[in-house]
């Protein structure tokens, strides 16, 4: 299975209504340092919808300024849909919606 492949089979595992980081997305597939590796695989995420990449925030709980598929609006508009609460300033509460189980 190719780095990419690892990203996005842990990427389905991640429940509505929560989110991840780049980071625990790479300490999950066991690369720890490669977050932005992980950022770029969900860039060209050939399965936007089934993929979903719109889950993922950074450390800080920022959504992506650049989200490959329309935006921070966009992203935040997918979040808000599965329950998760997004501030006006695009950031969502790591201490409430980050995933903690297994990837």
């Amino acid at each position: 299975m190719t780095f990419f492949e690892r990203v996005y089979e842990a990427l389905k595992k991640v429940p509505k209504g929560t989110v991840v980081t780049y980071g625990q997305l790479a300490y999950a597939i066991g690369a720890p340092r490669c977050a932005r590796q992980v950022g770029y695989a969900l860039h060209v995420n050939p399965e936007p919808y089934v993929i979903p990449c719109y889950r993922v925030v950074n450390r800080f709980g920022r959504l992506a300024p650049a989200f490959a598929f329309g935006g921070e609006e966009i992203q935040a508009e997918l979040l808000r849909a599965e329950g998760v609460e997004v501030r006006s300033d695009f950031t969502v509460d790591l201490d409430v919606y980050l995933y903690r189980g297994n990837l």
